[in-house]
């Protein structure tokens, strides 16, 4: 049986050893008594990270962007977003469920949407039309193969926004393979953004959780409303104390995973069941299977020889890097590839 290499998510990591220890090592207390450390020390490390002014460590990145959500919405009002957004596609209808929103849906390149796609979506005031109150952005896009936003893209948005009285949140799953890859500084997020999520358990390697960042209003507001979703924390250190270590120690090296994604991406071009591979800019790969091939039939080829992925699509597959992923898997990953000769089908 062949060795796993797994390529469907960066979700899927291990702590790494040095991580472990700082588990092991971390002072915890009851968080919901306000009374753990090492849970304050990840969010005020954050906060002043991105220059905002407070942070609320939560289970997951669904969380934190369902609670800014519910924090800058009301009943009745409209989010703006693309269509391809996680917040939208994969947040179990939450925007509905928790917020009783509606969401108007754009369409930019790659998910990669811009104030000339936005300001028209923007309804004025009328008895007829839900008010429109926030703007989210996904950085990066998942479903955008990890294209990035630039803050000289985010910028406009923010003015755009300023100037139309709508809020705008980040949805920063994969932020600092962001940050990595375009060398923008994660201290000027803060002042274009009301809210931000920050996820710790892709690319960083934690084993869970997010963390909301905004104003200490804002946190003030979200803290009751993670009690309400059932997210408070008790002894959450020990999983703080795997954030802060990740944050330390496991950002710069998210270039690694974006030459690995390269690497790859080279090797899928060559194939004759690859269609067209979507541009690399960080660690997701997405292609596009060719007519007449089969995109489960290639996942399932893929994973008998031990490389799991995914689909996306009826003919789009993904691989994602990660901190689990060597160079050596990628090198065997490259040889699977090159010579999978997966069947027709006309």
């Amino acid at each position: 049986m062949p060795i796993k290499i797994d390529l469907r998510s960066d979700t899927v990591t291990k702590p790494t050893a040095g991580m472990l220890a700082a588990m092991m090592a971390a002072k915890v207390g009851d968080d919901v008594y306000g009374e753990d450390e090492t849970v304050h020390q990840l969010e005020t490390k954050l906060a002043g990270m991105f220059n905002m002014e407070a942070g609320l460590f939560c289970p997951s990145g669904t969380m934190t962007n369902q609670i800014a959500i519910k924090c800058f919405t009301q009943p009745m009002d409209e989010v703006i977003c693309d269509q391809t957004a996680h917040v939208y596609r994969y947040e179990a209808g939450g925007i509905a469920y928790h917020s009783m929103a509606s969401v108007r849906l754009l369409h930019g390149p790659r998910g990669i949407v811009s104030p000339e796609l936005i300001e028209p979506e923007i309804n004025e005031d009328n008895i007829h039309y839900p008010n429109s109150s926030l703007v989210v952005l996904e950085n990066t896009v998942n479903k955008g193969g990890g294209a990035c936003y630039h803050l000289s893209q985010i910028e406009p948005i923010h003015t755009l926004c300023n100037i139309k009285g709508l809020k705008l949140h980040l949805d920063g799953a994969r932020v600092f393979n962001a940050l990595v890859a375009t060398g923008n500084s994660a201290k000027h997020y803060g002042q274009y953004f009301d809210g931000i999520s920050v996820c710790l358990s892709k690319g960083l390697g934690a084993p869970v959780g997010s963390v909301l960042l905004g104003s200490k209003e804002t946190i003030k507001k979200a803290i009751k409303l993670r009690k309400a979703f059932g997210g408070g924390w008790r002894q959450a250190g020990f999983l703080a104390a795997a954030g802060i270590y990740a944050l330390d120690h496991h950002v710069q090296r998210l270039s690694i995973d974006h030459d690995h994604a390269r690497t790859l991406a080279a090797a899928l071009t060559q194939m004759n069941y690859v269609a067209s591979v979507m541009p690399v800019e960080t660690n997701i790969v997405l292609f596009e299977i060719a007519a007449g091939f089969n995109a489960e039939n290639i996942v399932h080829l893929l994973a008998e020889k031990g490389v799991v992925c995914s689909t996306t699509g009826p003919r789009t597959v993904r691989m994602v890097t990660h901190l689990d992923i060597s160079p050596e898997m990628i090198d065997q990953t490259i040889e699977i590839i090159l010579h999978l000769h997966p069947s027709a089908h006309k």
